[in-house]
């Protein structure tokens, strides 16, 4: 904090170490939040020549729009923020300072983070590479197209039973969120795979009696870690780049269908969303492939 006087610098130090007793916040966090007060402090006494505890709400308003023309992301100007009403309200606590500058400004609204997804290129090879010559590598393959196919959570399919699977007519019985019922198309490539997976390799890795759809290397329901774990290993082989995360396949279920024109209600149904504003992070797709429709196809999309 050396740009700050030496004043401020014991003000804004006193503060820290308030946040550090009564909150617990951790190394990396105090220091971006000291990063803030020394960029705001700075701010201050640069364009208004006013120290921090006597800085009105006007001018924390016009830092907040500088911000926003430099460039800063809404999320970093809202963790900014929340570092300024934390101080300010420490000054009122302490008496320091009559009013909070912050009280009635609002956080900038950031949205929900997109989830991340895979490309379908990406998928390929993922789907791709188990070994198929191994009893475990085509159960993997099975498992990673019916996660695609259906855009199940990862404990909805290491969950699965044989009766839970229409073969026949296609579908899978999905148990979700609240012991709630769904019924989720499979596919053709999914359905393929998953006739030779029980023609060929459940036999071979679990007694014809139970009743486990996928079961484990020891012939036991594989749990969530242990899935996750293979798909990491699987997506090493693929040479997928892409962090990954439980949900990746699940989510790229969603982008795909939503890139290929699906109804944003029908693709809510089929992830068992009970409320559509949930599903509604994946409309960036949507509006891209707007885009780019309207680009290729309206007259004067390119004047």
């Amino acid at each position: 904090m050396t740009d700050l006087s030496e004043a401020r610098q014991r003000l804004v130090d006193a503060w820290l170490d308030n946040q550090w007793l009564e909150r617990g916040l951790s190394r990396n966090t105090l220091e971006n939040y000291g990063r803030d007060l020394r960029q705001f402090g700075d701010w201050l006494n640069r364009e208004e020549h006013t120290a921090l505890e006597r800085c009105q709400r006007y001018q924390l308003l016009q830092f907040l729009a500088h911000r926003h023309e430099q460039g800063l992301g809404a999320r970093s100007v809202a963790r900014q923020l929340s570092a300024l009403k934390s101080f300010f309200r420490w000054l009122k606590r302490e008496g320091r300072i009559d009013e909070d500058p912050t009280l009635n400004v609002a956080r900038p609204k950031t949205g929900r983070a997109l989830p991340k997804s895979l490309s379908e290129a990406d998928v390929e090879a993922l789907l791709a590479a188990p070994d198929l010559d191994d009893p475990l590598g085509l159960r993997d393959r099975a498992m990673l197209e019916v996660l695609y196919a259906c855009g199940l959570r990862v404990s909805e399919l290491v969950g699965l039973t044989l009766g839970q699977v229409n073969q026949r007519q296609g579908l899978v019985r999905v148990v979700g969120k609240g012991d709630k019922e769904r019924l989720v198309p499979l596919g053709e490539e999914a359905l393929h795979w998953l006739a030779r997976y029980l023609r060929e390799a459940r036999p071979l890795l679990i007694h014809p009696d139970q009743d486990v759809l996928f079961p484990s290397r020891r012939g036991e329901t594989m749990t969530r870690q242990a899935f996750w774990y293979r798909i990491k290993q699987i997506a090493v082989s693929a040479g997928v780049q892409k962090a990954l995360s439980p949900h990746t396949l699940r989510h790229a279920f969603a982008t795909h269908l939503l890139n290929h024109g699906a109804d944003l209600r029908v693709v809510q149904l089929l992830l068992g969303h009970s409320d559509l504003s949930t599903t509604q992070i994946y409309t960036h797709v949507a509006q891209q492939r707007l885009q780019t429709l309207y680009e290729q196809h309206h007259p004067r999309a390119g004047t």
